[in-house]
């Protein structure tokens, strides 16, 4: 087996995603964010064993952490082990951070990860969004607009070929 090349290391895909936030809520506005993380953390990841869900994150005090994501301990780590679910500082630069704070200070924003991910430099990176929760029946209507894109590509398919 080949080893993999510059241009396919950082093509993996989203290590951990947060399949909730995306029915749950109306996505406004997303934010790249890096994480501070341990070695282990990062050697966890790397393994994709990481969780998103129930997570959020919250703004004190001029900066920005992510709060209740799981991130499994790394067997070979041995006593420095990390706690699984710490509170992780997010890297944003001040501008970002003081507009979201602009925003999350109206009513009905939250600030939830989407996912997380190495870049092409191999960092690790969290994907988060500004978002306003859904009603009952915005989700039922999102679901009822899916099934019928989905029921027009297939008729669709037909005459394509």
């Amino acid at each position: 087996m080949a080893a993999k090349s510059q241009k396919d290391k950082g093509k993996e895909g989203p290590v951990a995603v947060n399949k909730k936030a995306y029915r749950n809520f109306e996505l406004v506005e997303k934010f790249e964010a890096g994480l501070g993380l341990l070695g282990s953390e990062v050697k966890s990841l790397r393994t994709g064993t990481a969780d998103l869900n129930g997570s959020y994150a919250r703004i004190d005090s001029g900066q920005c952490w992510l709060v209740g994501a799981s991130i499994a301990q790394y067997q070979q780590a041995g006593v420095n082990q990390h706690e699984p679910t710490r509170k992780r500082k997010l890297l944003l630069h001040k501008s970002q951070i003081h507009k979201i704070r602009t925003k999350l200070e109206q009513r009905g924003f939250t600030f939830v990860p989407l996912r997380i991910y190495f870049n092409d430099r191999g960092y690790a990176k969290i994907e988060l969004a500004l978002a306003r929760g859904k009603r009952q029946y915005d989700k039922r209507k999102t679901i009822t607009e899916r099934d019928q894109k989905r029921d027009v590509d297939r008729s669709m398919k037909k005459y394509r070929r």
